[in-house]
């Protein structure tokens, strides 16, 4: 009994065969990760949770941070008093007292006082043309010579003939007192002292028609020489040095306009000549400026010269004409400008800036500046208007307004009256 059981021990306690070894490579394949792989895994996952969660930790930290702070600064913000507002910036002027004119505004066209065609009075070659284009000549200055030596030769020969017949004239006065000297003494007949005495007569007779063509040979050769009749502006030049000219041209060989003075015609409403009338009949020289088309430059002053004897039907206007000295050439022919007819006067009266005038739908005020700095509506009558000059009542001289900012500006507003030469944003734009 004893012996199986030494035999099961012996088995038991033999070494393992080497059929173990055989089997290990699949049994190698068939066991699962083993625990290092795991853990190192677990470990990264670890390492990114706790960088996250510091990450996280770090904004909420900041942004507590920056929210504080900033309701620290608004609290801070709040209890500081508010600045005052600076009101709004505005332009001033003072109203003051003068006087206005009434003015009558008429279109007009410059038109000069004397316009000549120069033509030639002979025939011939030019010579020379002695101007420039668009040049200013005074009276007398020789403008073209045309070739004299015909006249020349034909001046020569009238006078060869007076001279002739001067000395026939002088011969027939010898014979004549001869013969009245003979029929004196009874030496001859009455009848050749009346022949003597006619062909006296008709020697004068024939010396005077010499003398006559020599005048003319004179004027003839004179009209070689062409002088300027007027002083003004040459215009574009239509003939040159070599052409012949004839007396028959029917087209000038230039234009001379007088430019100083010179004249303008416009029109005016008849209703208005009657005040016109009264004021030349006092003997005043109404007073006239010429404006551009823009009515902005004065291009020149003058005086009224006269008024057409009729009324236009068609239009209603009577037309006027004005002088003006037009030292400096401003105003040119057939230009056009704003004439302005003075007829009245207004003295003593109060006078603002007109872009100072606003307007509502019920009344006409301006914005007088008070004390406190604050504006108050003031409401006025709008009288003549010239430019950038109102007449209005209800309102002192001596009062400061404002020019400009009217958007921004209301009854009892704060302002801030611009200093010389700030040219803010916000400046209001003075209307012309």
């Amino acid at each position: 009994m004893e012996e199986p059981n030494s035999e099961k021990g012996a088995h038991n306690s033999a070494p393992p065969s080497t059929d173990k070894t055989a089997v290990a490579p699949a049994e190698i394949e068939q066991t699962p990760p083993s625990d290092g792989s795991s853990q190192q895994t677990h470990r990264s996952h670890g390492i990114v949770r706790r960088l996250l969660v510091f990450v996280g930790l770090t904004v909420l930290v900041v942004a507590a941070f920056l929210f504080f702070q900033r309701h620290e600064t608004d609290k801070a913000n709040a209890e500081r008093p508010a600045p005052a507002s600076p009101g709004v910036l505005i332009t001033t002027a003072t109203s003051r007292q003068g006087d206005i004119g009434v003015y009558v505004t008429a279109l007009g066209t410059v038109t000069p006082i004397s316009t000549i065609t120069v033509k030639s009075r002979v025939d011939g070659q030019l010579m020379s043309v002695n101007y420039r284009e668009g040049q200013m000549v005074r009276q007398g200055d020789v403008l073209i010579q045309i070739d004299p030596r015909p006249f020349q030769a034909a001046l020569l020969q009238a006078q060869g003939q007076y001279d002739r017949d001067k000395a026939l004239l002088e011969n027939a006065y010898v014979d004549l007192n001869r013969y009245t000297a003979a029929y004196a003494k009874k030496a001859i007949q009455k009848q050749l002292l009346d022949t003597q005495v006619a062909l006296v007569h008709q020697d004068e007779g024939t010396l005077k028609l010499d003398q006559g063509q020599v005048d003319n040979a004179k004027v003839q050769l004179a009209y070689c020489q062409i002088t300027s009749p007027i002083s003004g502006r040459v215009g574009l030049r239509l003939v040159d040095p070599g052409n012949i000219v004839h007396a028959t041209d029917t087209t000038g060989m230039l234009v001379i306009t007088q430019m100083q003075p010179i004249s303008a015609l416009f029109s005016v409403a008849e209703d208005y000549l009657p005040q016109i009338r009264q004021q030349t009949r006092r003997g005043n020289r109404l007073r006239v400026e010429a404006f551009d088309r823009s009515e902005q430059k004065l291009l020149g002053s003058g005086t009224l010269l006269t008024f057409d004897n009729e009324i236009d039907t068609t239009t209603g206007t009577i037309k006027l004409k004005a002088s003006f000295p037009n030292s400096d050439n401003a105003l040119f022919p057939n230009q056009f400008v704003n004439a302005q007819l003075l007829v009245d006067t207004h003295r003593g009266v109060t006078l603002v800036p007109t872009p100072a005038i606003q307007r509502s739908a019920q009344n006409t005020f301006v914005f007088v500046l008070k004390p406190d700095s604050t504006v108050s509506m003031q409401n006025v009558t709008v009288g003549i208007t010239h430019g950038d000059t109102t007449e209005v009542s209800g309102l002192n001289p001596g009062v400061t307004i404002a020019v400009d900012g009217f958007d921004k500006l209301q009854n009892g507003a704060k302002v801030t009256v611009r200093k010389p030469g700030d040219n803010s944003s916000n400046a209001g734009r003075v209307s012309q």
